[in-house]
């Protein structure tokens, strides 16, 4: 058993933000990561032409500023060289391979005690610490939605985090199921490489320019949330126009008001929506089933295709090892109180990277947590 003040279940940004501002309090710490490196989203299971969506100002964690050099938006081998950087810096060491499966409050010893698995030896591990931070975040198992006949299906089915780029798509008919920013991004990739591409877009959708959504975030701080998503609908009508005629519609609620409710983003146009303007990509709606090679959509329409490609999100696992917390946390590992008050529960439990806000928010979180920490052990 090895026991710390502290201790952090992920590595992922929102893990090392958090060790590195108790590192600035000097405050002991473990941290705990069931893949073979820190940011493994990043450096594993994100798609080559993945850049930071937001300006850089947005997204660099606590403590440690991006380099001069680098360019407004951030490409994934630059966040990833940034991250390297940061764990030197501020010396952080997780402890790799090891999955939680059990994390539970003891009521007499006031510890969280929390048993993993360690996949290198096979062997189960104790840790107690007073303080248990969540930071496994939002994107920890990868969600392919159960669909009639899929498994039928002859040709590849991938999941976004198995997908690298589009050069071996060449030619091929590829269904890319999801409109999110990967979704919209990895089908302009695949369109790019030769690919005959196609996108399943079940709900309407905001479409915006970075540009536009790093205006709307300067401009929240000074004017209310309602007259910046006015500005925001606005703005995209004029520059993308109707976009019904292409199988696409606007949701009736602004885009940040979805971001704070629902956690839905924006999505931030790369290029995707020329390419569907000009039909390189094909718009079709929600699938119905699946018979062989040929998907049934919900318009009766039934195309056939070699590959496809799920960009359908994650589910959290919070839930199957976080026992005795009925305040912090729902179901689906999203915090139950609202901004900004998410952060903390009782009996020494946090979590960092969930309240839906990104890399700003999970450093917001961090620091948060360090110095409510930092009080208490006073």
């Amino acid at each position: 058993m090895q026991e710390q003040p502290v201790i952090i279940i992920g590595a992922g940004p929102s893990g090392l933000a958090t060790a590195a501002s108790l590192n600035l309090h000097s405050i002991p710490y473990i941290i705990l990561e069931r893949e073979d490196c820190f940011a493994s989203l990043w450096k594993k299971y994100a798609y080559d032409r993945l850049h930071l969506h937001l300006h850089k100002q947005f997204c660099q964690l606590p403590h440690l500023p991006f380099p001069h050099s680098y360019p407004r938006f951030i490409s994934k081998q630059q966040f990833v060289s940034y991250l390297d950087d940061y764990v030197s810096h501020f010396k952080i060491t997780p402890l790799y391979c090891r999955c939680v499966e059990l994390a539970v409050f003891d009521e007499k010893t006031k510890e969280w005690t929390v048993k993993v698995r360690n996949l290198g030896s096979g062997e189960v591990e104790e840790f107690r610490g007073r303080f248990l931070v969540v930071a496994s975040g939002e994107t920890t198992d990868p969600y392919t939605p159960e669909i009639e006949g899929l498994k039928s299906f002859p040709g590849d089915v991938l999941h976004s985090t198995q997908f690298k780029n589009g050069k071996a798509f060449r030619d091929k008919n590829v269904l890319v199921v999801g409109s999110g920013n990967s979704g919209m991004e990895i089908a302009m990739d695949l369109a790019n490489h030769g690919a005959k591409t196609s996108i399943v877009v079940r709900s309407p959708v905001h479409i915006l320019s970075r540009e536009m959504v790093y205006l709307g975030l300067n401009l929240l701080k000074y004017i209310p949330l309602n007259m910046v998503d006015w500005l925001m609908v606005m703005l995209s009508k004029l520059v993308y126009r109707e976009l019904s005629k292409y199988g696409l519609s606007r949701p009736k609620e602004g885009p940040f008001f979805m971001k704070v409710a629902d956690g839905k983003y924006p999505v931030l146009d790369v290029g995707t929506y020329s390419k569907i303007k000009s039909r390189e990509i094909q718009v079709l709606p929600a699938i119905l089933s699946v018979k062989g090679n040929e998907v049934v959509f919900e318009n009766a329409e039934s195309h056939a295709f070699d590959t496809i490609v799920f960009c359908t999100g994650f589910k959290r696992s919070t839930h199957i090892w976080l026992k005795g917390d009925d305040y912090l946390l729902n179901d689906d590992g999203i915090p139950k109180p609202s901004f900004p008050n998410h952060w903390k529960g009782k009996n020494g439990l946090y979590c960092v990277g969930l309240s839906r806000r990104g890399l700003y928010g999970a450093g917001f979180d961090a620091q948060n947590i360090a110095d409510d920490i930092k009080s208490l052990l006073k």
